[in-house]
């Protein structure tokens, strides 16, 4: 008997995360004695700070491991309120504040809550893998928005035009940008935010990356237009999260700030899904939020080193290049070039197993994010990996 029978058609809507799948197969290699340098999973290779780590232990210890109110503590709803009045200069309530596990979960209510059969939602190519199947198990549609100018991949309110149709419900945004480390300049993001209102579409705004950014870039919020489009506070989201940011990626806190009607929903979603997020992570979460700032500072010194790094050595590659990195902690690189001559295969997807296989580097393909014709590389390691890795992709896209 095929037992699989049992599972709902809706599992067929979900793919494995492909940076989580090349990341196993990577690790298999390495155990079986391979020289494996990955690339691919995004995440900050620094220890979580440690009064992080022991305002979670002193939690542990004076036995604050019980349930929680569902969407966070108050001294966590507090930080996160706090978290918006010192960063992004606008004031919320406890209503309008909640946490979750992970950003993931405040992404996932947000589409449910909005979201209904036949609705549509505009996500910008490339795009962060979860998003397209967020929105169809929410039985809603995803509607793909390519930038006309394919080099930087600058999304522009006239790429979002045009794309556009009547039952578009929500639009996401994701600046800095996973996998393409592009931010939208401020301009454009009013742009884009007075055509949102203009078309009474809400806005999710991804900003977990938002701390990490590189001159002449500046962190930058939604919030930021708040006071000169009152109307866009009543359809936006704000999703966030400690894991980016503090190295915390483990941790599984998100956090979010919207109107108080949409973050009442979630959390009664969340309710019925998981309950709070764990107690002691919170109070970790708590003193990231609250504690010294100066470890992002130190970290974006760090990533932005790499990053130079990174770009002057795709840049001695013949036949590729690296969409500017604005952001994050990813090199988008355009290899079709090297596809179009017969080498390394003739995908991307073919292209990742045959650098994993024959030259020991992990990277994702462009296709998982939207965007065939590209590789994507995190820089979130030392140096030397860096180097080796790239010079491994130098020697492999020669050949």
């Amino acid at each position: 008997m095929d037992f699989s029978s049992f599972l709902a058609s809706r599992m067929g809507l979900i793919k494995p995360s492909p940076t989580l799948a090349l990341n196993a197969q990577a690790n298999a290699l390495k155990k079986a004695g391979h020289d494996i340098i990955s690339l691919a999973v995004g995440e900050p290779d620094f220890n979580t700070p440690e009064h992080v780590v022991k305002a979670a232990i002193h939690a542990l210890q004076s036995g604050d491991t019980k349930y929680t109110p569902v969407g966070g503590t108050a001294a966590l709803k507090d930080a996160v309120i706090e978290k918006f009045r010192r960063d992004n200069q606008v004031l919320f309530t406890p209503a309008e504040v909640m946490a979750s596990c992970g950003g993931k979960q405040i992404l996932y209510q947000a589409l449910h809550g909005l979201l209904n059969p036949l609705d549509e939602v505009l996500i910008p190519v490339p795009y962060w893998v979860s998003y397209p199947d967020m929105v169809r198990l929410a039985a809603a549609q995803p509607v793909f928005v390519v930038p006309k100018d394919k080099r930087t991949l600058s999304l522009t309110c006239e790429d979002l035009q045009a794309a556009y149709t009547p039952r578009c419900k929500v639009l996401i945004l994701n600046t800095p940008s996973n996998p393409s480390s592009r931010v939208i300049a401020p301009e454009e993001l009013k742009k884009i935010a007075t055509w949102a209102i203009e078309k009474k579409l809400f806005i999710i705004s991804d900003e977990i990356y938002e701390k990490l950014v590189y001159a002449p870039c500046s962190p930058w919020s939604m919030t930021s237009l708040f006071k000169d489009l009152k109307e866009l506070r009543a359809q936006t989201l704000i999703a966030h999260g400690v894991a980016k940011t503090y190295s915390m990626t483990g941790w599984r806190i998100g956090y979010c700030a919207g109107p108080a009607w949409l973050i009442q929903a979630m959390s009664t979603l969340q309710g019925a899904i998981t309950s709070n997020p764990t107690s002691f992570a919170q109070a970790g979460a708590v003193a990231a939020l609250t504690g010294p700032q100066d470890v992002i500072e130190t970290m974006c010194g760090v990533f932005f080193k790499r990053r130079q790094l990174l770009l002057s050595l795709i840049a001695d590659i013949p036949g590729v290049y690296c969409v500017p990195i604005e952001g994050a902690f990813y090199g988008f690189i355009h290899v079709q070039n090297i596809l179009d001559a017969g080498r390394c295969g003739a995908t991307d997807q073919a292209m990742s197993q045959y650098l994993l296989t024959q030259h020991g580097v992990a990277v994702v393909p462009g296709t998982e994010f939207g965007m065939p014709g590209y590789i994507r590389v995190s820089f979130a390691m030392h140096e030397s990996d860096i180097e080796r890795a790239i010079m491994r992709l130098k020697t492999a896209f020669s050949k």
